[in-house]
């Protein structure tokens, strides 16, 4: 999950400005904490209150990352009839039906130079929701996984690919287990993951992380205590449970078999693509 950082919160010496104008001027000065304020939308939020969260990007060089769409059932129970309409058109369609999540989005580094209509100006490749949308079905869902890893042009071979692949395995059993010990429902949450996408970066990340590269340390790692005078290394990967806009506890009802399904899928593939 993301770490929660505080709260922020407008006084009257704000000369007028909105939470998210704040919210958005904090954002352009400090890569970290990042600050989610009130989406605009059709119910607008009275509040002056914020909340921080980590930005999961920062201490990368590159970062590539993808966001996974969880659940086959996408509504949660107060939706209105509309948008469980909607949204179960996007199951059917989509590879919810069948494994229980969606790529919704990826943004991938391609190396400097990298030049095309679809890469942008930093040099990332933009894979924007109608890529998981109409583009992925369940006999090529292990090519976009590939996609997002695998990027000979930035440096990311298939030695380093794999690995990473491995790291992200290892945090996504992790999800699954906890998900299994719990009792909670969540609709539309997504699994975050973010790794270092230049190549020559994520080797020298591993090799300061460790001298045996098969061993790769998340970058958020809870148990670990960051004392002022530490000197923090370059980041390799991190992995999220994010999205926790319809979420509750459920007492007595057992897990989220819902969600749980796509993490499992996920496993899978990341099985596959890191030869375990």
């Amino acid at each position: 999950m993301p770490t929660y950082m505080g709260t922020l919160t407008l006084d009257e010496n704000q000369n007028g400005k909105t939470v998210e104008e704040v919210g958005a001027a904090l954002i352009a000065k400090h890569s970290l904490p990042e600050v989610v304020v009130p989406v605009k939308t059709g119910k607008r939020i009275e509040t002056n209150l914020a909340v921080v969260l980590e930005n999961a990007a920062h201490g990368f060089v590159k970062p590539n990352i993808m966001d996974v769409k969880l659940g086959v059932r996408l509504w949660a129970d107060d939706a209105a009839e509309e948008k469980k309409i909607r949204f179960d058109k996007v199951t059917e369609e989509t590879t919810h039906k069948e494994l229980g999540f969606r790529v919704a989005g990826m943004r991938v580094w391609q190396g400097h130079g990298a030049k095309g209509s679809d890469i942008d100006e930093e040099g990332y490749k933009i894979y924007d929701k109608n890529y998981g949308r109409f583009s992925i079905h369940r006999g090529n869902v292990h090519e976009a996984f590939k996609n997002f890893v695998f990027s000979e042009s930035a440096g990311i071979d298939e030695e380093l690919g794999k690995l990473v692949a491995q790291a992200f395995l290892a945090d996504v059993t992790r999800i699954q287990a906890v998900l299994e010990g719990q009792e909670s429902r969540m609709f539309s949450a997504s699994l975050l993951f973010v790794f270092e996408g230049d190549g020559a970066a994520l080797r020298l990340a591993m090799e300061e992380a460790s001298r045996s590269p098969a061993t790769l340390v998340n970058g958020d790692d809870e148990n670990w205590e960051e004392d002022d005078d530490d000197v923090v290394g370059p980041k390799i990967y991190v992995v999220k449970v994010i999205d926790f806009a319809h979420a509750t506890w459920v007492p007595g009802q057992g897990p989220d078999e819902n969600a749980l399904l796509g993490v499992r899928s996920v496993a899978k593939v990341l099985e596959h693509i890191g030869g375990v």
